[in-house]
């Protein structure tokens, strides 16, 4: 009966030992294939660390940078609400000036218009004073002519007794008259001097609302100028506010980016720590099995060494 004296079965001590030589042979080289894929095993997991280092260094690049723009966004905003206010401000500082405008030319307008009533009251009373003045003197000349004809009928009656009768008659009736016309004469210059007073009081009023209209004009000019400049603050502050709103829409879009970025980050951070984790795993299954090939070669060797045939 053939005896059994390892791997190579029964038969001859030759093939015996051949076998134990072929087998520690391909035990050897699976170690080191298994040895090999621990080595690119380790790399790739010292990759995949590498990797995962710098996902998280970006996320947390890109948080701090979602962080600044998110102040930025808040700052822009705080600004742009400061800004329309001050556009309200204005706005309604304005619409006052308007007003005030409005009711400075009014006033204006009224003390204008009572001006050239006044001087329409001046020039009517000119014009009795002058109607007045000029019945005066009428009535003067017809005294003057009564009485130079009083002085006749006196002669008349001097030179003709059978007519003194009736040119003393004339003469008392010139006379009447001439103190008829002298009185008349009288009342015509108190008119025109009544009419002279009335003139000059009512040039004086006119020249007082003339007066009252150029200040009146004057504080609506003055007006008109503040609602301008009013006007245009509140357009400035309007602009100001819209650049701060359109800053803050783009810093809350930078933030929203930001934090999108730093999420992917984590998210490659995180699979990079996955992967490296697996190829650690690999990593240490390729180096057991080296280890496991290496000791069953090993083993073969010394099988081989010892003679046992």
């Amino acid at each position: 009966m053939a005896i059994y004296r390892g791997p190579g079965g029964s038969g001859d001590a030759t093939n015996d030992a051949s076998s134990e030589v072929l087998l520690a042979v391909a035990k050897a080289n699976e170690a080191a294939v298994s040895a090999a894929n621990a080595a690119n095993s380790a790399t790739q997991a010292a990759t995949s660390a590498t990797a995962s280092a710098s996902s998280a260094t970006a996320a947390a690049s890109s948080a701090t940078a979602s962080a600044v723009s998110e102040t930025a966004a808040a700052s822009s905003a705080s600004s742009a609400s400061t800004s329309a206010s001050a556009a309200s401000t204005s706005a309604s500082s304005a619409a006052t000036q308007a007003t005030n405008a409005a009711s400075s030319a009014s006033s204006a307008a009224t003390s204008a218009t009572n001006a050239a009533n006044s001087a329409t009251a001046s020039s009517n009373s000119a014009a009795s004073s002058a109607s007045s003045a000029t019945a005066a003197a009428t009535s003067a000349t017809n005294s003057a002519n009564y009485a130079t004809a009083a002085s006749v009928s006196a002669g008349n009656a001097a030179t003709s007794a059978s007519e003194s009768a009736a040119s003393a008659s004339a003469a008392s009736t010139s006379a009447t008259n001439a103190a008829s016309s002298a009185t008349a004469a009288s009342s015509s210059a108190s008119s025109a001097s009544s009419s002279a007073t009335s003139a000059s009081n009512s040039a004086t009023t006119a020249t007082t609302q003339a007066t009252n209209a150029a200040s009146s004009a004057t504080a609506a000019a003055s007006s008109a100028s503040d609602a301008a400049t009013s006007a245009t603050a509140a357009a400035s502050s309007a602009s100001s506010a819209s650049t701060s709103a359109s800053n803050a829409a783009s810093s809350a879009t930078t933030a929203t980016t930001q934090a999108s970025n730093a999420a992917t980050s984590a998210t490659n951070a995180a699979s990079s720590a996955t992967a490296s984790a697996s190829s650690a795993t690999s990593a240490a299954s390729s180096a057991t099995a080296a280890a496991a090939s290496a000791a069953e070669a090993a083993g073969y060797v010394s099988t081989i060494s010892g003679g046992t045939y």
